[in-house]
C-alpha cells in the first residue's frame, strides 16, 4: 500500500545559535560606531559567520513518541471549534461586516475559522500605520531583528510546533509528513538562515585602504511591501511575510482564505516572540480588491508573491500601469507554478521512476507548484511502466489525515478546486484523444475528494497536457521519438521542474548535452533555466532542471 513514508531518523539536535556580531547601540550612531570599529581593524573588512545553523531535523511520529500524543492532542483541541480571526491593523484587532469562513477541505462541515476581509479603507489604513513604524523599525540594528525571528524558530521547533502542524493538517488538508516538513521543518529553517545570511550580509563590506574607509549600509525600502502568499504551504506565508520584515521593511501580509488559520498562528508567535506591532499588518481582503488598493499607493515599493500565473500577471500589470505614481520603482518577487514533467529514458528502472512520478503528482494532491503533471515513456518501456503505475495506483491511501497517520493524502483544498478539477475530468472522459487509465472519480458530500486520475494521451497538444490543472489529473504520453525531443515538445508549455530519470552512468553525457542545449537556447530565446541537479537515488539518476521559464520558443 503507499502510504505517507517514514520519515527518516532524527539526527542529532541542532547547536543552538550563537550570536557573534556585538553592538546593541540603537539609532544612528551605534550603526556608524560599529562602522569606524570594524574600520579601525586593518584594510580588509573581517568576514565572520555570524551565527551558526542547522536544518531543522524532522520528527518521526511513530507510535507512543512524544511528538505522536502532542500532535493528537493538538489535533483534539481543534476538532469542532471554530476561531475567529480578525484583520490586525496598527495593533488593533478589527473586524468587518464582511464575514467569511474557513472549511476544512476533508470534512467541509467543519468552519475552522471565522474571518472577516479588510476594505479599501482599512487596507489604506494598514498602509499608514505600517508607515509610522517603517523609520523606527529600519533603524533598529539586525542583530535584534534576527533575535525576533531566531526566537520564533525556537518557539515552532519547540512549544508551539504540534498547534501548528495541527492547524495546517485541518485547515489544509495535509498529511503529518506534509505538515511536518513544511509548517514545521521548512519555516523553521526560512527564519534561521534567514537571519544568517542577514547578519552576514552585514557583514560583508567593501575592501578599504589606508587613505579611504568604504562601507555598505543596508537599509530598508522606503515605502511598504505587500506580501501575498498561497494556501498550499504554511511556510511560504511566513517567509514572505517574514523575510522583508527581517530586513528592516514594513510589510501588508495578505494570507489566503483557505490558510487563514495556520497563517494567523505564525503572525501571532511572531509577535510573541518581539515582532513590534506595526511592522507586520494581518490584512485578510478580497484579492482583487488588496491588489487594485496597494498598487496605486504612492508608497507601494515591493510585492512578495506566491501563487498563479494570471493573478501575478494582473499585479506586474497594475504596478506598470502606475510608475507614475510611485516614489520608488517597486521591486517585485513572484513565485509560480507551472505544467511540470518528467522524461523517462528508455534505461531508467521502471519502479524507481514509477514510485518517484506518482508521489511527486500525487502528493498533498498535486497542490504544489513542483508537483508532476505530465510523463513522456519511451514507447518501449510504456507498457511496464503501465502495469506498474496500476497497481502501485491501487494502494494509494485516500481520507481523514486527522484520523489516520498514514493516509497518503487527503481532500483538495475548496469547492472551486473541486469544480475546476471535475470539469478537466469531464474533458478527459469525452476527448478522443484521452483515455482514463485509473480514478477520476470525485465526491464532495463529506469533503472535496478527488480520486488520483491518471490519463494517457495520445496527442501532446491536448489541453491536459499543456494546461496547468492544480490537482489529481496526470497527463501521459507514450513516445516514439528521444528524450531530447521530448523535452523540445514538452518546453513549448511553461513549467517550473522537469525530471529526467535514466539508470546507466554511461548515459549521464547525453544527458548533460541536453543540458548544454537548454543552455544555448536559453542564450537564443531568453531566460528559461534557473539552473539543475544531477544525483543518485533508488536505481536510477535524476536531473532536475529549476525555473523552466516560457519564453522558450517565443511564446510570451
Amino acid at each position: 500500500m503507499l502510504v505517507s513514508p517514514p520519515c527518516p531518523p532524527r539526527p542529532p539536535p541542532p547547536a543552538r545559535w550563537v550570536v557573534a556580531a556585538a553592538g546593541r547601540e540603537r539609532g544612528g550612531a551605534g550603526m556608524w560606531r560599529r562602522l569606524r570599529a570594524l574600520r579601525d581593524g586593518g584594510r580588509r573588512w573581517q568576514h565572520r559567520p555570524a551565527i551558526q545553523v542547522t536544518n531543522e531535523p524532522i520528527l518521526e511520529f511513530k507510535p507512543g513518541s512524544p511528538e505522536r500524543a502532542a500532535l493528537q492532542k493538538a489535533l483534539a483541541d481543534l476538532k469542532g471549534k471554530t476561531e475567529d480571526i480578525p484583520c490586525v491593523i496598527g495593533g488593533e484587532e478589527v473586524w468587518t461586516p464582511t464575514v467569511r469562513y474557513q472549511l476544512s477541505p476533508f470534512n467541509h462541515a467543519h468552519k475552522v475559522a471565522k474571518y472577516c476581509y479588510a476594505s479599501k479603507e482599512l487596507i489604506n489604513k494598514a498602509i499608514n500605520a505600517a508607515l509610522a513604524a517603517r523609520k523606527e523599525w529600519d533603524l533598529k540594528p539586525v542583530q535584534d531583528r534576527a533575535q525576533i525571528f531566531l526566537k520564533a524558530a525556537d518557539m515552532l521547533s519547540g512549544p508551539r510546533r504540534a498547534e501548528v502542524l495541527a492547524k495546517t493538517m485541518v485547515g489544509q488538508g495535509k498529511t503529518v509528513i506534509q505538515a511536518e516538513i513544511d509548517a514545521a521543518a521548512e519555516l523553521i529553517d526560512f527564519f534561521r538562515f534567514n537571519a544568517k545570511y542577514a547578519l552576514e550580509l552585514e557583514q560583508s563590506q567593501p575592501l578599504s585602504v589606508d587613505i579611504s574607509t568604504n562601507s555598505m549600509v543596508y537599509r530598508g525600502l522606503e515605502g511598504f511591501v505587500a506580501a501575498v502568499s498561497p494556501f498550499n504551504f504554511t511556510a511560504i506565508g511566513g517567509n514572505l511575510a517574514g523575510a522583508p520584515a527581517l530586513m528592516g521593511n514594513v510589510v501588508l501580509w495578505k494570507p489566503s482564505d483557505t490558510a487563514l488559520l495556520s497563517s494567523y498562528a505564525i503572525y501571532k508567535i511572531l509577535l510573541e516572540a518581539g515582532l513590534p506591532p506595526n511592522v507586520v499588518q494581518f490584512v485578510p481582503s478580497d484579492g482583487p480588491e488588496f491588489g487594485d488598493t496597494v498598487t496605486s499607493s504612492e508608497h507601494f515599493c515591493g510585492l512578495n508573491f506566491t501563487g498563479s500565473v494570471p493573478t501575478f500577471k494582473r499585479l506586474w500589470k497594475q504596478v506598470s500601469e502606475n510608475l507614475d505614481r510611485y516614489r520608488n520603482f517597486p521591486r517585485l518577487a513572484g513565485e509560480c507554478g507551472g505544467k511540470n514533467f518528467h522524461v523517462v529514458h528508455s534505461s531508467a528502472d521502471v519502479g524507481s521512476a514509477v514510485n518517484a512520478t506518482l508521489r511527486s503528482a500525487f502528493e498533498f494532491g498535486g497542490q504544489k507548484c513542483s508537483a508532476c503533471s505530465r510523463l513522456y515513456a519511451p514507447a518501449s518501456l510504456w507498457p511496464h511502466i503501465k502495469e506498474k503505475l496500476l497497481e502501485e495506483h491501487g494502494k494509494i491511501k485516500v481520507g481523514d489525515p486527522a484520523q489516520d497517520f498514514g493516509t497518503f493524502f487527503s481532500a483538495v483544498i475548496d469547492d472551486k478546486s473541486f469544480a475546476r478539477i471535475k470539469k478537466w475530468l469531464e474533458h478527459a472522459r469525452s476527448s478522443p484523444n484521452l483515455t482514463i487509465l485509473a480514478g477520476g472519480g470525485c465526491d464532495d458530500s463529506v469533503g472535496y475528494f478527488v480520486e488520483p486520475c491518471i490519463v494517457e494521451s495520445k496527442d501532446p497538444q491536448d489541453p491536459i497536457m499543456k494546461e496547468e490543472i492544480f490537482g489529481l489529473i496526470w497527463g501521459i504520453l507514450g513516445l516514439m521519438f528521444t528524450g531530447c525531443v521530448a523535452i523540445w515538445v514538452a518546453l513549448e508549455i511553461f513549467g517550473l521542474i522537469l525530471i529526467v530519470l535514466w539508470a546507466h552512468r554511461r548515459f549521464l553525457g547525453p544527458i548533460l548535452m541536453v543540458c548544454d542545449v537548454i543552455s544555448v537556447a536559453q542564450d537564443i530565446f531568453g531566460s528559461i533555466l534557473v539552473g539543475f541537479v544531477i544525483f543518485w537515488g533508488q536505481s536510477s539518476w535524476f536531473v532536475v532542471f529549476f525555473g523552466l521559464h516560457w519564453r522558450f520558443l517565443g511564446r510570451s
